[in-house]
C-alpha cells in the first residue's frame, strides 16, 4: 500500500511539471521585458512608461486566466445519471444485446439524453457505472466521466470542458495577445542585436524573448483559431473528430443552435463580462 500512494504521488507531482514549465517561462518573461528591456534598455521615458502600462495589465488578464482554467473544477456528473447497484449487475449478466438496449432504455426515460453508440444504444460507462450525459465523456487521466469533455490538457493539468471552457479560451486569447505584443515591442530591439547596436549582457534575454514570443504566437494563432470555429460551430475537439451520434444517425451539427447562441452559450448572456 505504501508503494502504490508513493507511486501515486509520484504520478500527480509529475503531471504539475508541464504547469510549472509555462510558469517558469512566465516568470523569466517579466524579468527580460521589465528589467532587462524596459529598465535596462529602452532609454526613451515616453516608450519605457508606454509598454509597462500596457503590459502589465496584460499579463494580469493572462495569468487570471491560466489560474481559472487549471483550478476551476471538472462539474460532477448529476447522480440521477447513476445506474443503481442491482441494475447495473443485471445488465452486465444480461447476454442478449438487444435487451440490455431495452433496459437502458427504461433508465434512461428520465434523463435528457439524446446521444446514442454508433449501433443506436443509450451511452454508458462501466468505469463509472453511469448513463452518459450529451457530450460526456470518461476521462482516463482524471478517472472519471466530465461533462461536455473538450480534451484533457497537460498544460493545465486539467480536463478541458463545460465548467471551464470559457477561461481556457481567455487564456489562449490573452496569452496570444501577450505574445504578439512582447515580439512587437522587442522586434527594433532584436534587430538592433544583429546590427550590433545592441550593448550589455542583457541583450540575450532580449533576443531569446523574441524567439520564444513568436514561437508561442505562431502556435497560439492555430489553436485559438481552430478553439474560435469550435464555439462558432459548437463543437468540442472530440466531436470534431468524431461526430455525435443521434437516434437518426451521425450529425456534426446537432449541437448547434445558431452561431450567436453558439457563442452565448460559452460566454454567457453578461456583455461586461
Amino acid at each position: 500500500m505504501k508503494e502504490e500512494s508513493r507511486c501515486s504521488f509520484c504520478v500527480k507531482l509529475f503531471k504539475w511539471f508541464p504547469v510549472l514549465f509555462i510558469t517558469a517561462v512566465i516568470g523569466w518573461s517579466y524579468y527580460s521585458y521589465v528589467i532587462q528591456l524596459c529598465f535596462l534598455t529602452v532609454e526613451d521615458m515616453d516608450e519605457k512608461v508606454c509598454y509597462l502600462i500596457t503590459y502589465h495589465p496584460l499579463l494580469v488578464l493572462f495569468l487570471w486566466s491560466y489560474w481559472q482554467t487549471i483550478f476551476t473544477d471538472v462539474y460532477s456528473i448529476p447522480k440521477q445519471f447513476k445506474i443503481p447497484a442491482a441494475e447495473f449487475e443485471k445488465l452486465q449478466k444480461e447476454p442478449n444485446e438487444e435487451n440490455q438496449r431495452r433496459l437502458l432504455e427504461q433508465l434512461s426515460t428520465d434523463l435528457p439524453v439524446l446521444c446514442r453508440t454508433f449501433s443506436g444504444a443509450i451511452r454508458v460507462c462501466e468505469k463509472c457505472r453511469m448513463i452518459k450525459p450529451d457530450r460526456a465523456h470518461h476521462c482516463s487521466v482524471c478517472g472519471k466521466c466530465v461533462l461536455k469533455m473538450d480534451h484533457h490538457c497537460p498544460w493545465v493539468n486539467n480536463c478541458v470542458s463545460f465548467s471551464n471552457y470559457k477561461f481556457f479560451i481567455l487564456f489562449l486569447g490573452y496569452a496570444l495577445v501577450y505574445c504578439v505584443f512582447i515580439s512587437l515591442t522587442t522586434l527594433q530591439y532584436f534587430i538592433k542585436f544583429w546590427t550590433n547596436n545592441l550593448k550589455g549582457y542583457g541583450k540575450f534575454h532580449i533576443l531569446f524573448l523574441f524567439f520564444v514570443a513568436v514561437m508561442f504566437a505562431i502556435s497560439l494563432v492555430s489553436l485559438f483559431g481552430f478553439h474560435c470555429y469550435l464555439i462558432i460551430a459548437n463543437r468540442s475537439t472530440l466531436e470534431s473528430f468524431r461526430p455525435p451520434v443521434f437516434r437518426m444517425g451521425p450529425d456534426k451539427n446537432g449541437f448547434s443552435i445558431g452561431r450567436y447562441q453558439n457563442f452565448i452559450q460559452v460566454f454567457g448572456n453578461d456583455k461586461l463580462r
